[in-house]
Order: structure tokens, then sequence, then C-alpha cells
């Protein structure tokens, strides 16, 4: 009985040593490119309902200049996207794989050629302009509590502080008898980065009044041209080091902010560089002279650019082409699965001659 409780307080001591460890590590140590966790999620609902998005489904680039890395799959899978689960079971997104490749290849040849799979990415992406405008009508219901059908700045400030976790009586109150408002430095930046994006969404004859169609290029620029050039004017300026507002391949891999603490780290920097140096090199810089400009990344950014469509059409069928034939068979997508839905099917080839 004696060695029992003996043995139980060297646990204890153990236990408390290992403890007093834990909290002497440092908790915000991450690695390089990795966002540190916040005490409210950014992507809590109701703040997403009037904040306009970093993640634009379809959009090879995010807000914040950084590569979407769910690109391939966003359009090649369109709003299916979320279909496609990771503990899904590998049989039923088999079937779903085929039903996708019969769409795809009108001809019935079974085998999807680059024009093929253009025409499907313009469908898919234009499945995601659909989709942002039906979210856009109750996001604009949101915001506009008389519904007179605009919003004024001040409207939607209110509605934003209140996402914010601010008291809404208040705000309102303080707004209306010209009182300042007590607003932490980070939230007044974020203010006043959309204060700019809201007057650059109300087109002409600016009345500082959003209807709901301005409302929407304010959320989603991908569906205003003028918005789409004001996005890459944002993007080029946070990238952008010496002010001649072009990039550089030096300024283009420079994003990542923070210290590398430790190898795996490291391996996350490198990926990143070689990601965005083969991006840079091969497809924004079109004309291959080393600098991008702010014409050329907003043709990049255009989700509705055909030639980009078609483009990115022959590099996804590349990645998969094992027969070396320009075209995609079904055994080769089932094969590359993960890269066109982010799900891998195991045992693929077990089964494809089950299935098909």
């Amino acid at each position: 009985m004696i060695l029992g409780k003996a043995l139980l307080i060297r646990l204890g001591s153990v236990y408390l040593a290992l403890l007093l460890i834990f909290l002497m590590m440092d908790v915000n140590a991450r690695p390089a490119n990795m966002s540190a966790h916040k005490d409210k999620s950014p992507n809590s609902k109701e703040e997403n309902e009037i904040l306009p998005p970093d993640h634009l489904n379809g959009l090879k680039m995010e807000m914040d200049g950084h590569l979407n890395k769910d690109f391939h799959q966003e359009v090649f899978l369109g709003k299916d996207l979320e279909e496609f689960e990771e503990d899904s079971e590998p049989r039923k997104n088999r079937k779903k794989l085929k039903d996708i490749f019969s769409k795809v290849d009108i001809n019935k040849d079974k085998s999807v050629s680059a024009k093929e799979m253009q025409r499907w990415i313009m469908e898919k992406t234009e499945e995601h302009f659909q989709e942002a405008v039906k979210e856009n009508k109750l996001n604009f219901r949101a915001v506009d509590p008389d519904g007179d059908g605009h919003v004024a700045w001040d409207e939607y400030r209110i509605k934003f502080l209140a996402s914010k976790g601010f008291n809404e009586k208040e705000v309102v109150e303080k707004i209306k008898n010209n009182e300042e408002l007590k607003i932490d430095e980070e939230t007044q930046e974020v203010l006043e980065n959309l204060k700019d994006r809201w007057f650059q969404a109300d087109n002409p004859p600016a009345d500082q009044l959003l209807n709901e169609e301005e409302f929407l290029s304010f959320l989603h620029p991908e569906h205003s041209r003028g918005m789409l050039k004001f996005m890459v004017k944002e993007i080029v300026r946070d990238l952008d080091q010496d002010g001649d507002k072009k990039l550089t391949l030096s300024e283009f891999i420079s994003l990542p902010v923070g210290t590398v603490e430790n190898q795996q780290a490291q391996d996350i920097d490198d990926d990143w560089v070689r990601e965005r140096r083969k991006e840079f090199q091969e497809v924004i810089d079109a004309n291959h002279d080393g600098i991008v400009t702010e014409e050329e990344l907003e043709e990049y950014m255009d989700p509705m650019n055909e030639y980009n469509a078609l483009n990115e059409a022959k590099q996804m069928i590349a990645v998969a082409d094992e027969n070396q034939n320009h075209n995609l068979e079904l055994e080769e997508i089932l094969k590359y699965s993960e890269y066109f839905t982010g799900s891998k099917l195991m045992d693929y080839a077990r089964n494809v001659h089950e299935e098909f």
C-alpha cells in the first residue's frame, strides 16, 4: 500500500512538471504563413454575411494575394464541391466522378478534350456566380433593415460593428449624434479599407448608396470589371515593394511573414515559394518579360476569360494525361481524383472494372 502511494505521488510530480513545461511554451509559436487563431473566429456566419470574403470560389487568387489552393476543384466540381468530403465513401465518390465525366464528355467518345474541359470550366464558374447572387440577396436584406432597396455606408457600418461584438444601439446613437466611436486599431483599419471598397462599388452617378447589384460588386468584385480592377490594384499595392505598380518575381514570392521556427515550417515556405514562382513564370507573366503588370494580373484574375479557361483546361489535362494523348480518360481522372476533387479514391484500380 505504501509503495502504491509512493508511485502515485511520483506520477503526480511528473504530471505537474509536464504541465509546467507546457504552460511555459510559446502558445503563439507557429510555422511561417500559418494564421494565428483569434478569440473570435473570423468565419462566424454572422460576420461572413456582411464582410467581403477573402476567398472567392472560382478565382485563382485570394483577395490578400495568396493563390487559391482549391481552384482546380472549384472549377471542376462547381456547386458539387461540398459533396466530395474526406470521410465520404470512395465508391460513392467514384460514381459521382463517373457522372461528371459523362457530362464533360459531350461527344461521348469516352475521352475529354481541352475544348470540352474549357466549356465545363466556364459552366462551373457560372455556377459559382449564380450562387453568389443568391447569397447576396440574403446578405443585402441583412444590411437593409428598412427595405428601401438602398444601403448607406452608415447602415452597413452599424451592422458590421454589431457583427464584431459592438453594442448596436450604442453605435447607432453615437453615429446619430456624430460622437466618436471607440474602435480598436485593427477594426478601424478594416473599416477604412471597406469604405474605400464601398465607394468604389458605388456606380456613377455616385449617390453614396448601394443598391443590391452594387452591393454584390462590393462583396464579390469578380461580378464587376471595375471592382476586379480595384481588387487587382489592392493586391499589387500590397505586394509592390518599389512602388512602380508592377510586380517582379522576387516581389511576388516575398509575401509570407513570420519566422521559420522548425523544419516543417521551412518545408511549408519552400513549397509556397515554388508554387508561386511556377504560377508567375508560366501563367501570370503572359509575355514572359519577368514583370507582371496590373493588366496581366487582371486578365489572370478574370474568372470569365475564355482564354484563361482553355489554358486551365490544358494544365488540368496535363496533370493526369499518363498516355500523353492530350485528352483525359475516366481511369486517369480516377487515378488523380485528389487533384480534381480533393478526395483520394483508394483502390480505384481494383474497383474500376467492377463499375465501368
